[in-house]
């Protein structure tokens, strides 16, 4: 399971916001897109590097099912509609994330876009995406998808080698996947992102290789490729810890993210952030891009965190106690925080410096703007977009991300 949030103060039970956070709602309407974020926390198995707040059949217990699920969210969306009570513009974004979304069937997350719409009111051309384990979704399913509304696919396929997806405890069939991006084409959908996990113990570069030439004859306009991160409480962090897997080693991880962006470049897909590369502007993740560019989001769902106006807040993490506060008529929300003006420049130096559009020197105090000097002349970050009041990452900077953020954020 992740590790525990922050204690917080106590959220209303009406999961109410305070003024300030509506004051700025106000002036952000034209800037600051808001989004919905929905977790849907059912799995089929448990992947060995995963740590997510997500529960398979047998951890679930009583309490809470997903038959049930969809009316527990749509309980949540009513809430936010009251609390927001139209202070937040058009919702522009949503995504299903888990867990696995598409243990759901098409009906019922529908049925969750229809309450967002009702309650929230949805952009004409929102972004709607649904991640996905391939094993669970077909050619049919995809396509109730598509004619329900769902605009985006994202597909977990983190590898082509059948021994990495053991060691990961992936039960998709290899080409699973691609074929899966076929059939979302066929069924209509235009943006098709397919996610890869590099560095797993066993792997060898030839199947990084093999993996990222799978992805991109597949046909996706959009590739997310993410270094393996062992989390304690894991099964793969308890194979590592008796010796049965090596760990992951920092400068192989570093030449198969080297690989993947020489890959994936000279495929047409472009990086727009330090993880994540898409075909064009139209093929970036608007979702996520909401997070990174401090945008507002309401996240529905047993963990699921919100961000609305500088408060953050976090919902109680098992599905029972979180259809139990639904039942009661009350908030989800286990706590909450309202984030200072230190802080808040803190997170926009750390996201806006992963994106290629970089971070403003504006934002940055005497200290990290001497740090981003320093980054330009170590070769982490480029000398003219500096000069023109930016710090972008270059290549080798994109490898030291985290330190050289670190410096940023003096």
């Amino acid at each position: 399971m992740a590790g525990q949030p922050p204690d917080g103060e106590p959220v209303p039970a009406d999961g109410g916001l305070p003024p300030e956070s509506f004051a700025e709602l106000a002036r952000a309407e034209d800037r600051a897109p808001f989004g919905v974020y929905v977790h849907v926390p059912f799995c089929r198995t448990r992947c060995g590097y995963c740590d997510f707040n997500t529960y398979t059949a047998t951890e679930l217990g009583s309490g809470a099912s997903r038959d049930t699920y969809a009316s527990h969210a749509i309980g949540e969306i009513r809430q936010a509609g009251r609390v927001l009570a139209g202070h937040a513009g058009p919702v522009r974004t949503v995504f299903f994330g888990g867990g696995t979304p598409t243990l759901l069937a098409p009906a019922d997350l529908a049925s969750i876009v229809r309450a967002i719409d009702g309650e929230l009111g949805l952009a004409p051309d929102a972004e709607v995406t649904a991640e996905a384990n391939p094993e669970t979704v077909d050619e049919r399913s995809l396509a109730e998808l598509r004619s329900r509304g769902f605009t985006r696919l994202s597909l977990g396929m983190q590898s082509a080698a059948p021994h990495v997806l053991a060691v990961l405890d992936r039960v998709h069939q290899p080409g699973r996947p691609e074929q899966c991006v076929g059939w979302a084409r066929t069924a209509g959908f235009e943006h098709v992102s397919l996610d890869l996990i590099y560095g797993t113990p066993g792997e060898s570069d030839a199947d990084w290789r093999l993996s990222l030439r799978r992805a991109v004859e597949a046909g996706p306009d959009h590739i997310s490729a993410y270094a393996l991160i062992v989390e304690e409480g894991t099964r793969l962090a308890a194979r590592i810890r008796r010796g049965e897997l090596p760990a992951p080693d920092d400068d192989v991880l570093a030449d198969r993210y080297l690989m993947a962006d020489a890959i994936l470049t000279a495929a047409g897909l472009s990086w727009y952030e330090v993880s994540n590369w898409a075909a064009d502007e139209h093929s970036m993740c608007r979702h996520n891009l909401l997070y990174w560019t401090g945008g507002n989001w309401w996240g529905v769902g047993p963990g699921a965190h919100s961000h609305v106006g500088g408060t953050r807040w976090w919902n109680v993490r098992h599905p029972a106690a979180y259809a139990q506060r639904i039942a009661a008529g009350v908030s989800p929300g286990q706590a909450r925080e309202i984030l200072t003006g230190a802080e808040r420049r803190t997170e926009e130096i750390m996201l806006a410096t992963r994106l290629a559009a970089g971070c403003p020197a504006s934002a940055l105090s005497a200290a990290g703007l001497a740090a981003a000097r320093q980054a330009v002349a170590d070769g982490l970050a480029g000398h003219d977009a500096l000069q023109a009041g930016r710090v972008e990452l270059t290549t080798r900077g994109r490898l030291l991300a985290d330190a050289v953020i670190r410096g940023l954020t003096n």
